[in-house]
């Protein structure tokens, strides 16, 4: 598991202006030792065996999403229906697309409902502290316990804590409720589900524990011989009187073998908080990268009077990066470019409520694109994404708001059309955007993965709500839509700078190691403003016009494609300008919300669909940064010869004899050469760097076509082929990641493909599947990836795109799952699946 990294964070003296070096100090920034908490369950008397991972830094914490009751709508009464259900749960895709509702929310519902779970709490748990934890929501929640409130929180996005002991009756059972808010479900400008769509966790703890995400670990020094760790915690005293505790650390190689360790006393007062720590030294450090990563674990103990009363066991690895303002990133001293796409937190036909699995697939798909950075778009994520790009070796940007004091457009008759609407999170933003900014870093923070923190996403959008004089001028350097020029009563783009350096402020305070950045929208008006000039490095969105201008009039600042068109042109500015580090993607992989008009499921720009297959424009994406031979060939009727050629073309060969047909060819070869029924077509053509693409235009003839890639020296370096397919005949199975699953919910990802009699994709097969599951198993969706497919997603009915559907069967217990698929005219195909318990 490649989970834990340290990060060394070097800035050139460049980047720090005259304001910032009073701050900085020109020193050298570091940034940690990711920790991904593995809680060990621990008590004054007794030591648990057993670990559990969750997002608390203390305790024994235990998922509890079985067999909760829901009830949609807010005035339940005795002869109220409850639905039984297992969490995570998001309601909103559970509910009927439909016209009349908005675009910017996929065209699905929300609404107000309630949840509720009697928890037994055992007698002999008394003098023990009693929390649950929410990992995520969907939103402006309130949570009671035995009728008393425990807290609101109305971030949909945070994950937050609460202390139940004094409501709790123990030796007897607890009514847990929650009720969840989302009646302004057109709050967003993309889909955000509703319900408590993450998981949810009953935490034991001794009265004296480590405090809420209360260790935190980093380099005071890093080389390739030696690494000085800084480890960090934070303890909290519960008990009543003051206590002396002995806190030990220690690090072990991948072998088991201790490597360094400390110790040291801490006393803490009646009812608080004591913060401490310890530097431990490594010799001949193994750094971590993003090929193999050499993971380390950190044991941090917590003992009173002998007694083991806390524990934690950490994942974590040493790894180094920098960035400059001439030369860009660098990872363990090597340049390189990021090579990212910006994703949101929704699944398809799953909604907000996204398994483990599903989104391991979907990362490890990116990954084989050449992919290696993620921006997570706009909102804390799930925590199994930052567990999974910490393993996967993905590199991180973690976002936390897209709006701030004053909302933003939201269209709700379709993707810029018609008059938008202004609901959204702007309204709480005062009271809660520094406590959930500050909770969101104290969460991430041990996450190797995580490069930079994002405080916002194109909050300067020109007038959309700020404006400023500029917007008067020339429009040069607004690539993206401005609603007029300057607008005196528009809020004042001044305001940015203030409220950037009170965010900064805040993620400092709880991690002064990575750099702060934000996706500007609006460059050209923003640098008229304070904001650039808070950031750590700067993120550009759809400006790479300004790539140079603005290194040369601000050259100090470190610049970087924040978000980014897929056109070759917008990668070549980040290929050919050293200076320029990263781009991101929009986006990596198709989203609901931010629809068109009607029909309309999501924003279709993503290298993967919503069912996490690989389009046309994610091959087209492998050519440009894979380091593996690629090649690829996609068609469509020829019917403007004079167009450029295409990144979105199919590997579809089914046209009618003699019709005129382009053949492009995605590759990263230097030459490229076509054949039709093994005769070639024409000559070997070069690479042309002016599209990415090399292409043919040619009479379409039934059979195979393919194409070779050539090196420089005439050696073939990678095959592609693509053949005419008959009529659909068999539908084809394969589970992802194989047959056997976890039964403890695991989740099975059945790939389905119609073929024709000889086995040949049918691409154009649109053909309407049942699926049918016996044993202990069920069906959580099937998603074929069509965004104008608005049909019913919810009835074990659904038809296939391009030939192809994915369908997810989660487990409900031990044992043989037969899952089934039919459709009139094609044979039915059957997998077996093993539900096996895989903790015993």
């Amino acid at each position: 598991m490649q989970d834990d990294t340290l990060l060394t964070v070097c800035f050139s003296s460049r980047n720090v202006t005259a304001a910032k070096k009073t701050h900085w100090d020109n020193i050298l920034l570091t940034v940690c030792f990711s920790l991904r908490l593995i809680v060990l369950a621990v008590w004054f008397t007794v030591l648990s065996s057993s670990a559990v991972q969750a997002q608390v830094s203390f305790g024994k914490p235990e998922k509890i999403n079985e067999q909760w009751q829901f009830y949609l709508g807010d005035s339940p009464d005795e002869k109220t229906q409850w639905r039984t259900l297992d969490l995570p749960h998001d309601w909103s895709v559970e509910g009927v697309l439909n016209p009349s509702l908005a675009a910017c929310t996929g065209y699905l519902p929300g609404g107000v409902a309630r949840y509720r779970k009697s928890i037994d709490i055992p007698a002999d748990r008394r003098g023990e502290k009693v929390y649950i934890y929410f990992e995520g929501v969907m939103n402006r929640s309130e949570a009671y316990l035995n009728g008393r409130l425990l807290g609101k929180r109305p971030n949909g996005y945070v994950s937050f804590l609460y202390d139940m002991t004094p409501f709790v009756e123990y030796g007897g059972q607890n009514l847990l409720t929650v009720r969840v808010d989302h009646s302004q479900y057109a709050d967003s400008r993309w889909y955000s589900g509703s319900g408590i769509y993450r998981n949810v966790w009953l935490v034991y703890a001794a009265p004296v524990h480590i405090a809420q995400w209360g260790v935190f670990c980093y380099p005071k020094t890093v080389t390739d011989k030696r690494v000085e760790l800084n480890v960090e915690y934070e303890l909290e005293n519960n008990s009543g009187e003051p206590a002396t505790v002995t806190v030990n650390n220690r690090l072990s190689d991948a072998s088991g073998k201790t490597v360094a360790s400390a110790s040291s006393t801490l006393k803490l007062g009646t009812g608080g908080r004591q913060k401490g720590g310890d530097i431990l030294k490594v010799n001949s450090p193994h750094l971590w990268n993003l090929q193999t990563p050499y993971l380390y674990t950190l044991h941090t103990t917590v003992t009173a009077s002998g007694r083991v009363i806390d524990e934690t066991a950490v994942k974590t690895g040493i790894r180094r990066f920098t960035f400059d303002p001439d030369s860009g990133f660098a990872l363990n001293g090597e340049r390189m470019k990021m090579k990212g796409v910006c994703i949101h937190h929704d699944a398809g036909v799953l909604g907000a409520a996204v398994p483990r699995e599903v989104w391991e697939r979907r990362l490890l798909s990116l990954k084989s694109l050449g992919c290696n950075a993620i921006r997570l778009t706009h909102n804390l994520h799930n925590p199994d994404v930052y567990d999974l790009c910490d393993e996967l070796g993905l590199l991180v940007m973690n976002e936390v708001f897209d709006e701030w004091e004053f909302p933003k457009r939201k269209w709700i008759k379709g993707w810029n059309v018609g008059e938008p609407g202004f609901q959204g999170a702007y309204d709480y933003f005062e009271e809660w955007g520094e406590t959930d900014l500050a909770d969101g870093v104290r969460r991430d923070r041990n996450h190797p993965c995580i490069f930079a923190w994002s405080i916002g996403n194109e909050v300067d959008y020109p007038n959309d709500p700020y404006s400023h004089p500029v917007l008067d001028g020339d429009s040069k350097g607004f690539t993206q839509k401005m609603f007029g020029g300057y607008k005196k009563d528009a809020p004042d783009a001044n305001r940015l700078g203030a409220i950037a350096k009170r965010l900064t402020a805040t993620v400092k305070k709880f991690d002064a190691y990575r750099p702060v950045t934000a996706g500007l929208a609006g460059v050209a008006m923003s640098n008229e403003t304070e904001y650039p000039f808070v950031l750590d490095i700067t993120g550009y969105n759809y400006t790479e016009d300004r790539y140079a201008a603005d290194h040369k009039t601000h050259p100090d600042r470190i610049i970087y494609g924040s978000e980014n068109r897929h056109d070759f042109s917008a990668w070549k500015a980040v290929r050919d300008n050293e200076h320029i580090f990263a781009q991101f993607l929009w986006t990596g992989i198709d989203y609901l919300g931010e629809s068109g008009v009607w029909p309309s499921r999501g924003f279709y720009s993503g290298l993967l669909d919503f069912a996490g297959f690989v389009k046309p424009r994610g091959y087209f994406r492998k050519a440009l940064w894979s380091d593996e031979p690629a090649v690829y060939l996609g068609t469509y009727p020829n019917l403007r010869p004079q167009a450029p050629p295409s990144m979105d073309a199919w590997s579809i060969w089914n046209y009618e004899e003699g019709q005129p047909v382009r053949v492009v060819c995605y590759t990263n070869a230097r030459k490229a050469q076509l054949l039709l029924n093994g005769k070639p077509v024409g000559d070997v053509k070069d690479y042309d760097d002016n599209t990415g693409i090399i292409y043919w235009d040619i009479p379409f003839e039934a059979g195979t076509l393919s194409v070779k890639a050539y090196d420089e020296n005439g050696r073939t370096t990678a095959e592609y082929a693509v053949s005419t397919s008959g009529r659909p005949a068999n539908i084809e199975l394969k589970s992802a990641k194989g047959a056997d699953i976890d039964s403890d919910r695991g989740v099975a990802q059945i790939e389905i493909r119609i073929t024709d009699e000889n086995g040949i994709t049918a691409m154009p097969a649109d053909n309407l599947l049942t699926c049918r599951i016996e044993g202990p198993g069920k069906l959580l969706g099937m998603e074929a990836g069509n965004n104008s497919d608005m049909d019913n997603y919810r009835d074990h009915r659904q038809r296939v795109c391009m030939g192809r559907m994915i369908a997810y069967v989660e487990a409900t217990g031990e044992g043989e799952i037969k899952v089934s698929f039919s459709s009139p005219w094609l044979k039915t195909a059957t997998c077996i699946l093993m539900s096996t318990n895989r903790n015993s």
